[in-house]
C-alpha cells in the first residue's frame, strides 16, 4: 500500500508540472559580457564568435552553442542553456562551415574545412530523411567529408530551438 502512495505521489508530482517545462543544463561555458560576433561568410543569417573557448553561433536572437554533448540554445551569452534536440536546430545553424567551429570533435578535422560538418554521419540516415539532408559524400559510397548541400525541397529542415 505504501508504495502504491509513493507512485501515485510522483505520478501527481509529474503531471501537475508545467507541460513544456525544461531542463536546463550547465555547459561549462563562462562568459563575462555578450561576445563580440563576426557574420559567417556565406551564411549571412547567422554569426559566430572567433574569440569565444566553444563553438558559439548567433541566429534568431539566440546563442547556440555546439558541445560534445549536442547543441544547446540560449537567449542570454551566459545562459541558462537547453539542450535541443537534432532536429529542432534550425537549418542555417547547420550550414556554418567547420572552420567556424573552434572545438570540433576530433573526427571532424578530416573533413573539408570550408563545407558544414557532416551532420548525416553524426546524427544517422533517419535525421537526414526527415530533414531533407543529402550529403554529397555518401553519392560516392567514400567517405571523403565533402560536407552538405543544401536541399532544395520547400518546408523540410525548418526546426525551431525549444528554449524559446
Amino acid at each position: 500500500m505504501l508504495v502504491q502512495l509513493a507512485i501515485a505521489a510522483l505520478l501527481a508530482f509529474i503531471l501537475s508540472g508545467p507541460a513544456d517545462a525544461q531542463v536546463h543544463v550547465d555547459i561549462g561555458i563562462r562568459l563575462p559580457a555578450p561576445p563580440h560576433l563576426v557574420v559567417v561568410p556565406g551564411v549571412a543569417a547567422v554569426s559566430y564568435a572567433p574569440a569565444a573557448p566553444a563553438n558559439f553561433f548567433f541566429y534568431g536572437g539566440q546563442y547556440w552553442v555546439f558541445t560534445q554533448s549536442g547543441w544547446h540554445v540560449s537567449r542570454r551569452h551566459d545562459g541558462p542553456w537547453v539542450l535541443v534536440a537534432p532536429q529542432f536546430v534550425p537549418r542555417p545553424v547547420l550550414m556554418v562551415p567547420v572552420r567556424y567551429y573552434h572545438v570540433p570533435p576530433g573526427h571532424w578535422k578530416q573533413w573539408q574545412h570550408q563545407a558544414p560538418p557532416r551532420w548525416e554521419h553524426e546524427w544517422g540516415r533517419e535525421w537526414a530523411d526527415k530533414r531533407a539532408w543529402k550529403d554529397r559524400g555518401d553519392d560516392r559510397g567514400d567517405d571523403r567529408g565533402d560536407g552538405h548541400r543544401e536541399a532544395r525541397s520547400e518546408g523540410h529542415g525548418k526546426g525551431h530551438g525549444r528554449g524559446k
